[in-house]
């Protein structure tokens, strides 16, 4: 056999492969999403369809709790079928700090004032937890109301519902509390191995980015937290 038609085999092996490994990714994702696992009898059924965990270095330093109300309405039937729906239910938000994003290069040391300032990465809320299942309103108005204008309903109230949670999420005072929620978690974790070095009389100070700083609040850079602690020893 030529080199020629070597490559050729090869070449039609490697479309092979592929398109069986895009038809299985196709079907697996297909089967995840839209195929309803059922019993003999046609019953469906309730499981775990799919798990993934993912690893995550950033910790929890606050939680927004309350009660989220949303509304949507749809019109339909040349304008003679109108319905509106409004849902009621519990929400919450964790607000997190990446500390993957916290280097060494983020503690700034001064040794005249024997402070440690933490420059952190900013507060982070996660996505609206909507707990429907404890909703306590599900209200539905009109003559008469399709499944399918139902369903829209459903999906408007619901994504409203969601975009209203993103927005207290990220007010200000929210913000305002996550970050002195942060504060305190980040000084008590860089006072755990001060103290263990002996460093009891050290200020730790933690920063974000929207903190200004002056021309005499401006620390020596020149060694690192490593650094420091090291002379400790």
């Amino acid at each position: 056999m030529d080199n020629k038609r070597i490559v050729q085999v090869a070449l039609a092996i490697a479309v092979i492969i592929a398109a069986l490994v895009g038809g299985w990714m196709a079907w697996d994702r297909y089967t995840e999403r839209y195929a309803i696992s059922r019993e003999e009898d046609g019953t469906a059924i309730t499981k775990i369809v799919s798990a993934k965990f993912s690893g995550a270095s950033a910790i929890k330093v606050g939680a927004l709790s309350g009660t989220v109300q949303a509304s949507a309405s749809d019109t339909r039937g040349f304008g003679m079928l109108t319905s509106d729906k409004v849902i009621k239910a519990p929400f919450s938000i964790d607000y997190f700090v990446d500390m993957s994003r916290l280097s060494a290069d983020a503690y700034e040391w001064d040794a005249a004032r024997r402070t440690l300032t933490i420059r952190a990465p900013d507060v982070v809320p996660a996505a609206p937890n909507i707990d429907w299942s404890a909703q306590t309103a599900d209200r539905t108005r009109g003559l008469f109301v399709t499944r399918d204008a139902a369903d829209q309903l459903m999906r408007r109230a619901t994504l409203n519902a969601k975009t209203v949670a993103q927005k207290e999420g990220v007010k200000p005072e929210h913000l305002m509390v996550a970050r002195e929620n942060a504060r305190r978690a980040l000084t008590a974790i860089a006072a755990g191995p001060l103290k263990a070095t002996g460093m009891d009389d050290v200020r730790v100070v933690v920063s974000f980015p929207f903190d200004r700083r002056g021309p005499s609040e401006q620390m020596d850079r020149s060694r690192s937290l490593r650094e420091v602690l090291g002379n400790q020893r």
